[in-house]
């Protein structure tokens, strides 16, 4: 497994991190991910990523127990705070409040006595920006967090914090960028990779996969096969039904002889794109069984060629959303929250 810096920071990162958004504590019991979080420690992953809105903090529970006993020094575990958690008015968004306690509640959850990397997991509009910053570098000060960032925030966001911090004379400031990124769907590439390379932010990109799109499972004119995310129940299906358009997955199919003339599979070459994109410091993959794990990791270290890199891009390239409006987007989860 080869290891990246966090943007201009001096934390280094598993090129390959391993989340558990929609699986541990909604689709996996405690076996099932404490098996994969072994697979993933095996290939030598050692970044870790959940939030507290995951299950409604049961991932966060059940990456705390998959990884008792494994030197914490050896791990960079990441959370995150801003969507709903509680029906209470104060259970959600970026107020002082909020932050100080989702953060000690996180903590709990994950048996440890700080995080890593603490992000701001949407942007919030009815607190103060200077509320947020001086929470987040507070929790920084007590050591309860080492590092800040944020995730799905416009680069006006982030521009904005980051002239702010400095404005304030904070001691932290954000070091990276959490966002949806795969060769489908590239809506940072125009506005928020160069204002993040110019300040120093890494991207952790996640869905580099487009929830199991780009591994060629879903072929044009054919059922979702049984078991896969699109003919399952719940969130993931409104997401993948709006790019299963036989279109699509007419060309994702012509991807398949590049993944293998890289000597490839499907997941590794769109896993490998991703990392090998400007600013990204690595590429966050779920799974749900142990050998997804292992496939997808083997995608660190690899070097795509210019001809494939290419050649993704002749295939891709007329259906591949670069729109910047849609970068305050995480698929179909709006941020609503902030309406009330």
């Amino acid at each position: 497994m080869e290891h990246r810096q966090l943007g201009t920071s001096g934390l280094r990162i598993s090129e390959i991190t391993y989340g558990n958004w929609l699986t541990h504590g909604e689709s996996m019991d405690q076996d099932a991910a404490t098996a994969c979080i072994r697979a993933a420690l095996d290939c030598g992953i050692t970044t870790y990523d959940t939030a507290d809105v995951y299950a409604m903090g049961a991932a966060e529970e059940l990456l705390g127990e998959a990884l008792k006993g494994t030197r914490r020094e050896s791990l960079e575990i990441a959370t995150k705070v801003c969507l709903p958690v509680g029906e209470g008015p104060n259970d959600r968004g970026l107020s002082r409040k909020h932050i100080m306690e989702s953060c000690h509640a996180s903590l709990r959850r994950l048996r440890t006595d700080y995080v890593d990397l603490y992000q701001a997991h949407r942007f919030d509009e009815r607190t103060p920006l200077e509320e947020t910053l001086i929470a987040f570098d507070d929790l920084v000060r007590q050591g309860k967090v080492l590092y800040l960032g944020v995730s799905e925030w416009t680069a006006p966001q982030i521009g904005a914090a980051l002239a702010l911090a400095r404005e304030l004379g904070l001691r932290s400031r954000f070091v990276s960028n959490q966002a949806q990124y795969s060769m489908l769907w590239r809506v940072i590439e125009p506005e928020v990779v160069p204002l993040c390379e110019r300040e120093g932010l890494g991207q952790i990109a996640f869905q580099p996969l487009a929830q199991g799109v780009l591994t060629g499972k879903y072929r044009p004119g054919e059922q979702p096969p049984e078991g896969s995310r699109a003919a399952a129940g719940g969130r993931a299906p409104r997401f993948i039904g709006r790019v299963l358009g036989d279109e699509l997955l007419r060309r994702v199919q012509d991807l398949l002889p590049v993944a293998e003339s890289a000597g490839l599979s499907p997941a590794q070459l769109a896993i490998a794109w991703t990392l090998q994109r400007p600013g990204v410091s690595t590429a966050l993959i779920g799974a749900t069984r142990p050998e997804q794990v292992r496939e997808n990791a083997a995608a660190a270290g690899v070097r795509l060629s210019d001809e494939v890199m290419k050649a993704v891009d002749e295939i891709l390239d007329p259906l591949v959303d670069r729109d910047p409006a849609k970068t305050a987007r995480m698929m179909d989860v709006q941020p609503a929250w902030s309406k009330g």
